[in-house]
C-alpha cells in the first residue's frame, strides 16, 4: 500500500509519498480542503494511506482511501 503524508510547511499543505523529498502535490487551502484533494489524489493513484499531521507537528490520524483497502477490520 502506498504511504502519504499531508503536512503543513511554508503556509500550504505538501502532500508528500513516504520517504520521498519532494511534495507530489502542493496544496494551497484551509486543512479541511487539504485532506479532501489528497483524498481524491490518492484515490487516482489506486488507493493508499493518508497521515495527517498537527500543524504544530505530532501525529493526528491515519485514513485509507478507498475504505475498502483499509487492512484493518476496526471500527474507525
Amino acid at each position: 500500500m502506498k504511504n502519504f503524508h499531508l503536512v503543513q510547511e511554508d503556509g500550504v499543505y505538501k502532500l508528500k509519498k513516504e520517504n520521498a523529498q519532494r511534495a507530489s502535490k502542493v496544496i494551497d487551502a484551509n486543512k479541511t480542503e487539504a485532506i479532501k484533494e489528497a483524498r481524491d489524489f490518492i484515490t487516482e493513484q489506486g488507493g493508499g494511506s493518508l497521515k495527517i499531521h498537527k500543524n504544530k507537528g505530532g501525529f493526528q490520524e491515519e485514513r485509507t482511501y478507498p475504505r475498502s483497502k483499509d487492512p484493518k477490520k476496526s471500527k474507525g
